[in-house]
């Protein structure tokens, strides 16, 4: 989670954790399967919350449902706020029935979210570029140092998969719907960068 927000899911037993099922590459089923984590206290993307939705927000918001990729379907009940106001974590209720093979497994709901468990997860520094000028040609109109982005780099705190341990520089890994990530060469051993 490049922006994380916690989840507590307050109907699901404190020190449970279990072990589920993801796809490797969704595009390509011939590429296996993972075990990931799952627990009580969960990080989703902030952009996957908003507090007062547009119409056909098919995300979580409060009162809403969502289907957690490859877990249960969760509503989200109680928003916490720090002193400023800012949200700094979700109260959720999951169905517990309706995981792969549960009672409620077939239920439909419209917006389907990643996680990573927060007991889990790893902490990592991802760097983010984006365009090195803020014009299409910087030097056209005189010195194009007057047309560097300022936000050309954006480097966040990062929650992720605790399989991330295991990185190689060689090789990209998907953040689905995030975009595709390499291992930094200013990595050190169990502190990934990308």
């Amino acid at each position: 989670m490049l922006r994380p927000i916690k989840i507590i899911l307050t109907n699901y037993p404190e020190g449970k954790n279990e072990e589920l099922d993801a796809v490797n590459n969704p595009e390509e089923p011939n590429a296996g399967t993972r075990k990931v984590p799952f627990s009580r206290e969960l990080y989703i993307e902030q952009d996957d919350f908003m507090e007062n939705p547009p119409p056909k927000y098919f995300r979580l918001r409060p009162g809403g449902d969502v289907r957690l990729k490859y877990a249960y379907i969760i509503k989200c009940d109680d928003v916490v706020k720090d002193a400023s106001g800012r949200i700094v974590e979700l109260r959720c209720t999951a169905d517990l029935d309706s995981k792969t093979g549960g009672q409620n497994a077939g239920r439909k709901v419209k917006g389907i979210i990643h996680w990573v468990s927060a007991a889990h997860a790893i902490d990592a520094e991802v760097r983010l570029y984006d365009r090195l000028f803020t014009v299409p040609e910087p030097d056209a109109a005189g010195d194009f140092k007057e047309h560097l982005n300022p936000h050309s780099l954006e480097v966040v705190s990062a929650k992720c998969e605790p399989s991330l341990k295991e990185a190689q520089p060689e090789l990209r890994y998907q953040f689905e719907r995030l975009g595709y990530f390499g291992l930094d060469k200013d990595s050190l051993p169990g502190s990934p960068c990308s």
